[in-house]
């Protein structure tokens, strides 16, 4: 049984419905052991015949039987396995991958065996000296003259350890020096074992082999055995194959953006453009929603829960809006307490018993006090009692206020009464007063001297000027008013119960009807952070625009890079790639542009924003930039979406080309 046999092997080519015969009929037996040169003219159907063995062509009528066994030549897989393991090409163009050096060049089919790292350079670098190489191994295809080129071929030829050896014309662009050496290493690849057949327009590279078949018009003139073949080692052991890991695509692609990077740096600063500007966004909503947060946490407490008694819109119409007056209160600003519904002690009593509330503290407001220092008056928009809401670090001289004391604010009274020493204010009297009206609607003014026991400083919101609600109450009780609260302070145990003791408070019925309006800062918060995130996604979306066009750039440079690469395209084909393989190197070089891209943008974004940090923190006293590990992470996201989505088309295109016309290519 004949290790590789022909069997009726026809072929043509076809112009419209026209059949041009190649091959016609072609029968032929080879064997381990054996140089056969196929000889013949140029368009004898040589190089068509060398493809249907290799099994890159497979439109052909016959069979090709390997030990007896037929391959199928339409199963992709099993083609991809038959030159994986059993066949090594030598062509007459090298067919070297210019952005590969020497070693990588026969590193690339040494991938495709089961050997580990260590023993596959080991022997690609054996094999390079055993052609003459071992001091070119770093050097590029496009260093090397040409019979040093054709060496390198030979060797990668030789890297997984084919049992047959396919040389195309491999001495036609070698001069007489160089063809005796290629054809004196094709002789010992045959005395090796193994079944080398050359392909030859030539007599004298014809005779170097132990048989030649001259080939003619498609059919087989003769059949010429030079001399015996040579033995053959049954025992020798075969380098096991396998498939290409995944990784060796990606290592590939690497490596021909590191060769090529200058026509890849424009896609990478483009993209990286696009994704700084989305990420800078980001950090500048985060920013923004950090200082508005901190700002309110520094005047209010999140964790207190503003409650009023419940009153429809008809009821409210004159004190303005019920939803208007509870953020208001929750801000500390004044709320006015003419009308307004007041709290018992039993609807007090309620509140304290609802789940994660921990204090209940009643609130006394009024509008338009005056402030009278001295001989001077100033007018505090509000007069409130200090509850849990107020945060002591708004008061920036003094402390909180005791009995018969006040806080006053900073801006509208003591920064008026002196510019500069405004802090001299602290243990003063001063005389408050404010009017209101009693249970019969007549006016009534409320003084009392107090002494101020501290100043409040809000940037945000109104002035908080404050009493303790014993005071306040004392004040009211001297004129006969009421002192029942109009408003009170529910302090929560958690901030993450906020939402749940506010709706809770808010569902309360007594006698089946609803008592009481609920507002707390934190829904605030949240709504701020609503509208912030929106105008920052807003903002994203616009400055994303741009990787659309980075998108499309990628998609034109793989095109651009397929085009380019058909020819190393079909070396890979041959060496026994698969189609997948094919796509993951070039899906995997987007994605490397995707990645370098998203690195780039980010070490862009911490540097401008650090530098904006820098500015806008002189006017602000906060960083306005905050990237957060999820920006980061997002941007990435993204580069890699782009590039993979981008890398799709191109990377199937690939894939799909015909190694024949691949190969052919310039």
């Amino acid at each position: 049984m004949s290790y590789l046999e022909l069997k009726d092997i026809h072929k043509a080519y076809y112009l419209g419905k026209e059949a041009f015969p190649v091959l016609n009929g072609i029968n032929l037996t080879f064997e381990r052991g054996e140089f056969v040169a196929i000889l013949g003219e140029s368009g004898g159907g040589k190089s068509t015949l060398m493809n249907i063995i290799g099994g890159l062509d497979r439109q052909f009528q016959g069979q090709v039987l390997l030990q007896g066994t037929a391959l199928d030549h339409h199963q992709e897989k099993q083609m991809d396995q038959y030159r994986r393991e059993t066949v090594g090409y030598i062509y007459q163009s090298y067919n070297l991958i210019n952005h590969l050096s020497v070693l990588d060049n026969v590193l690339i089919s040494l991938d495709m065996t089961k050997l580990n790292r260590s023993e596959r350079e080991q022997r690609a670098k054996q094999l390079l000296t055993q052609v003459g190489l071992a001091d070119q191994i770093k050097k590029y295809p496009n260093q090397l003259s040409g019979g040093q080129k054709q060496r390198v071929a030979i060797a990668r030829a030789l890297a997984s350890d084919p049992q047959i050896i396919i040389a195309d014309e491999p001495t036609g662009a070698l001069d007489s020096e160089n063809t005796t050496e290629v054809l004196k290493i094709l002789d010992q690849i045959a005395a090796e074992g193994r079944l080398v057949i050359c392909v030859t327009h030539s007599q004298d590279v014809a005779n170097a082999g132990t048989r030649i078949v001259r080939l003619a018009d498609g059919k087989i003139t003769d059949d010429e055995r030079v001399k015996p073949a040579y033995p053959v080692d049954e025992n020798r052991q075969q380098i096991a194959a396998r498939k290409l890991p995944w990784y060796v695509p990606l290592n590939t692609a690497f490596k021909h953006l590191r060769y090529t990077w200058t026509w890849n740096l424009i896609i990478i600063i483009g993209t990286a453009i696009g994704l700084f500007a989305v990420m800078l966004f980001n950090g500048l909503g985060n920013g923004l929603k950090g200082y508005i947060n901190q700002e309110i946490n520094d005047m209010v407490n999140p964790r207190v829960v503003t409650v009023s008694r419940y009153q429809k819109s008809s009821q409210s119409q004159r004190g303005g809006s019920q939803e208007g007056n509870q953020q208001a209160a929750a801000m500390g600003a004044s709320v006015a307490t003419t009308n307004q519904p007041t709290f018992s002690k039993a609807q007090l009593s309620k509140l304290k018993k609802v789940a994660h509330v921990q204090t209940v503290q009643p609130i006394l407001s009024a509008s338009n006090a005056t402030i009278t220092v001295g001989n001077k008056d100033y007018t505090a928009s509000s007069l409130t009692t200090w509850t849990a809401s107020n945060r002591k670090s708004i008061i920036k001289a003094g402390h909180v206020a005791g009995k018969n004391e006040i806080v006053v604010d900073k801006s509208s009274v003591a920064k008026k009464w002196s510019s500069k020493n405004w802090k001299q204010l602290v243990g003063k009297k001063v005389t408050v007063a404010f009017q209101t009206t009693n249970k019969s609607g007549k006016s009534v003014t409320v003084k009392r001297q107090l002494t101020v026991a501290g100043i409040t400083d809000s940037t945000t919101g109104s002035g908080v000027n404050a009493v303790t609600y014993a005071t306040m109450k004392d004040m009211r009780s001297a004129k006969n008013l009421s002192t029942q609260p109009t408003s009170v302070a529910v302090k929560v145990d958690s901030r993450e119960h906020n939402d749940a003791v506010t709706k809770q408070i808010n569902k309360l019925k007594i006698d089946g009807k609803r008592v009481y309006r609920a507002t707390s800062i934190a829904s605030m918060l949240d709504t701020v952070n609503t509208y912030v995130n929106l105008a920052t996604t807003i903002l994203a979306a616009i400055a994303g625009i741009s990787l659309l066009v980075s998108a499309l750039m990628i998609i034109v440079t793989m095109f651009m890079s397929v085009s380019a690469r058909k020819k190393e395209i079909g070396i890979l084909r041959a060496l026994g790639e698969s189609r997948r393989d094919i796509r993951r190197l070039f899906t995997s070089e987007s994605l490397i542009i995707g990645v370098i891209s998203a690195l780039l943008a980010t070490g862009i974004a911490y540097g401008i924003g650090a530098a904006l940090n820098k500015v806008l923190y002189q006017i602000a006293s906060y960083n306005m930039i905050e990237i957060q590990v999820s920006n980061i992470i997002s941007t990435f996201i993204i580069a890699l979406v782009i590039a993979l989505l981008a890398a799709i088309l191109p990377a199937w295109r690939a894939a799909r080309l015909n190694p024949i016309d691949a190969l052919a290519a310039d």
